[in-house]
């Protein structure tokens, strides 16, 4: 197999949650340009159907599905619908940042794990489970440099924690399954300009600056970025990886 072959995924299909959007949609764009057939979920139907529509009018082999991932069981049953998948990129999360530890409202900590760590939990157990029957697949999460550090100057402990959580997650998840066929990995992306980060890097030009003052690149990373990264850990390319977080932030955690 040439090395341009083991990047290919022509043939092979692709799920991705929280795809409708963001760092999901860049994913799911570059799944379906590696030659995969292109599976789209997400809570906001309207904009899937938008995006399927896009993937059809661009030649893409594409489908979309209403999904909740922090609903387990909603999440095993597409997983029974569908069948065996080749790739899962559990992507779909959320950002919530600015309360102090002492004084955050429970709903917020459990609104941020049930989504972060519980809905990408879910995903791979459920979409996992048939790929170890079938004895291979390739697991990529979304996880966060704020996984691995004490992200600053903002409050988000909790934040941090669910995302430390998946992280954890992965590699726990990549060792149990590595001899039966399935690898898990993740990326843990920096600064990325999408509508996450846009209460900071439109509406706070303060947090804006300091982020990129503290990223030794001095910009923040573009969706495509993290979605390269996904494409290789997903394909024979990665093929000796599994367990593993890969850090994408302009040089953030270096410092």
């Amino acid at each position: 197999m040439s090395i341009l072959d083991k990047f290919s995924l022509h043939g092979q299909r692709a799920l991705v949650t929280g795809a409708s959007q963001g760092i999901g949609l860049a994913c799911a764009q570059a799944l379906a340009e590696a030659g995969a057939h292109v599976i789209l979920t997400s809570r906001d139907t309207t904009l899937l159907q938008k995006v399927a529509a896009d993937f059809a009018a661009r030649g893409h082999s594409a489908e979309w599905h209403a999904l909740d991932v922090t609903d387990s069981a909603a999440t095993l049953a597409l997983a029974e619908r569908l069948g065996p998948l080749d790739v899962v990129v559990a992507n779909a999360g959320i950002a919530r940042s600015g309360e102090a530890a002492e004084s955050v409202a429970d709903e917020v900590v459990q609104d941020v794990m049930n989504t972060n760590f519980y809905g990408v939990l879910y995903t791979a157990r459920a979409f996992g489970a048939q790929m170890l029957t079938a004895g291979k697949g390739s697991i990529v999460a979304i996880g966060s440099i704020s996984g691995d550090i004490s992200n600053r100057p903002q409050n988000q402990s909790y934040y941090n924690a669910s995302k430390a959580a998946v992280h954890h997650l992965v590699r726990s998840m990549g060792a149990e399954w590595a001899g039966r066929g399935v690898r898990v990995n993740a990326v843990a992306p920096g600064y990325i300009e999408t509508q996450m980060t846009k209460y900071a890097m439109v509406d706070d030009p303060v947090m804006a600056a300091k982020w990129m003052e503290l990223t030794p690149m001095a910009r923040a990373g573009q969706p495509d970025e993290i979605a390269s990264i996904v494409v290789f850990l997903a394909s024979q390319a990665a093929s000796y990886m599994t367990g593993s977080v890969v850090t994408a932030d302009g040089g953030y955690t270096c410092w």
